[in-house]
């Protein structure tokens, strides 16, 4: 059993991250933020929205999102059940609030649709190790080049929460959300910008080139025609 409040807030001043940074990565309100670090989860609109803001803001915290829930469930869910009681930090909001809280669960599913029809539709294009494709047209073998990704982002130590952009920082988000150790994530676009909140767990690569971001703590990157620029 640990402190799951202390242990998040311990983990975002190491990082030496503020909240408004926090949230904008995230997309968390900042007030919710704070009552996952308080550990004043009634103060969050259901207990569903416990469980998916504790992931991803421990995620987002380089941490394991994982086992912040499992951790919740035994200390808040589990001991209900057992007494045949609803003690759950949750508590009935006014419908404002709940509109509120809608409206961000339809926008994270749109970006997960987003997220997965970008993947499917590079998966679904058949190119081999040198970015090429074999088609048969009139019985003949043509070879068409395929292009290659021109940002890659693979997860190599650990998880990292990771938004990406198209275009800038106000573009449209092509992938947010956390890229598991082993796991590559490409782009074939070349203008982006990426928040990445454990970049030490990451190889990063822009045309071909590493990226190059020291610290442990969370980066800003612009993706240009011309290359990428640290912020």
């Amino acid at each position: 059993m640990f402190e799951i409040g202390n242990s998040l807030r311990e983990a975002r001043v190491r990082r030496g991250i503020e909240f408004a940074q926090a949230e904008q990565a995230t997309k968390i309100r900042g007030k919710y933020l704070r009552s996952l670090e308080d550990e004043r989860f009634e103060l969050l609109p259901s207990e569903t929205y416990v469980k998916g803001f504790l992931r991803t803001y421990a995620d987002y915290l380089g941490l394991d999102g994982q086992l912040y829930v499992d951790e919740f469930n035994s200390r808040f869910v589990a001991d209900d059940r057992e007494h045949g009681l609803r003690r759950s930090s949750v508590r009935p909001q006014r419908r404002s609030r709940r509109f509120e809280t809608n409206i961000v669960l339809i926008a994270l599913t749109a970006v997960a649709l987003v997220t997965v029809v970008v993947i499917s539709a590079w998966k679904s294009s058949g190119s081999d190790q040198d970015g090429k494709r074999v088609k048969k047209a009139g019985g003949a073998a043509q070879v068409v080049r395929v292009p290659t990704a021109y940002l890659t982002v693979k997860g190599v130590g650990g998880a990292s929460y990771v938004a990406i952009h198209r275009g800038g920082p106000g573009g449209p988000v092509v992938f947010q959300g956390t890229i598991a150790k082993g796991e590559t994530q490409p782009f074939k676009g070349k203008r982006y910008w990426l928040n990445v909140s454990a970049p030490e767990n990451l190889v990063i690569t822009v045309g071909g080139e590493r990226v190059r971001l020291d610290g442990y703590r969370p980066r800003v990157l612009t993706v240009t025609p011309a290359g990428w620029q640290a912020g």
